[in-house]
């Protein structure tokens, strides 16, 4: 019956606290939450109540708010989201200490070029490619493994290398380290090979794309791709699969490139540290991809 009277004070208290007009550090407390994906609604609100008279966030505070919230935290989850959230409070002070008056309006536009007179901005430009002589290729996979893409580019198009050849070499070694590296999310085997075999076909025939045609790449797991998962590194999205497609992935696509497999992302975008492990640095991998301390 206690633990039941004290579920219930906590949910009266976040129903009342949503009521009324909530100070700056419940608005802190819960975007903070919201931004690293921490459990559900629930679980922000009962945190934000513990926090309301607190100077910043504790494990203690975690651990009542996954009582309430139906959760469960290992210590280190907890210390990681501890570093996170009293840092991000820090920042979100700060930003609230600079004084904007009513009448600063929003930034709706940006335009990255030069303005012409008058105010107005120029429109979209052009990049134009040049076409590099092609080198001789390497005697080993790893040469190719390692060649820079303005290399890839003509080795491809001169045909001295196939994408089929070039994509299972990519493949083998992402099967290779990831068990030491914790990069990959899902292989995208199927989705590459026929890819593959299509940019060599078009490239066979003369219909040549571009410097990305028949080039492997690894998409970040923000990154939509039907089909396959979508988890932005994050446990609950760990099954989500959409049926919408990244710009970045058509656009991709579009100029012929391969994709090879959805690589690892900190939870939400946050540091190295995903559902899956700790994605390390392939230089040395004793130390996250996010650097060292």
């Amino acid at each position: 019956m206690e633990n039941v009277r004290t579920l219930n004070g906590a949910a009266d208290a976040s129903v009342v606290a949503e009521q009324m007009e909530v100070g700056l550090q419940r608005r802190e407390m819960l975007k903070i939450l919201g931004g690293l994906g921490v459990g559900s609604a629930v679980f922000g609100r009962a945190l934000a109540a513990r926090a309301e008279d607190e100077a910043m966030v504790t494990k203690e505070m975690i651990k009542q708010a996954e009582w309430v919230a139906g959760l469960e935290f290992t210590d280190d989850e907890r210390e990681l989201m501890l570093e996170g959230m009293n840092e991000a409070l820090g920042e979100y002070s700060r930003l609230r200490a600079v004084e904007l008056a009513n009448d600063v309006p929003p930034a709706l536009s940006f335009y990255p070029s030069s303005p012409l007179e008058g105010g107005a901005a120029t429109g979209r430009g052009a990049i134009g490619m040049t076409e590099s002589a092609a080198p001789q290729r390497g005697s080993s996979d790893e040469d190719l493994a390692f060649a820079p893409v303005t290399e890839l580019a003509a080795l491809l198009r001169t045909r001295q290398v196939s994408s089929v050849e070039l994509t299972r070499i990519c493949l083998d070694r992402l099967r290779r380290f990831d068990p030491v590296l914790k990069c990959v999310i899902s292989l995208t085997e199927e989705l590459s090979l026929k890819q593959a075999q299509r940019a060599d076909r078009e490239i066979a025939a003369g219909r040549y794309r571009g410097p990305l045609h028949g080039v492997p790449w690894g998409a970040k797991d923000l990154l939509a791709v039907p089909g396959y998962r979508t988890t932005w590194g994050a446990k609950p999205y760990e099954d989500q699969v959409r049926t919408d497609k990244s710009a970045v992935v058509s656009r991709l696509e579009e100029a012929g490139a391969v994709l090879l497999a959805k690589l690892s992302v900190g939870a939400l975008a946050w540091g190295d540290v995903w559902y899956g492990g700790t994605t390390k640095n392939p230089w040395n991998p004793e130390q996250g991809s996010s650097g060292c301390e």
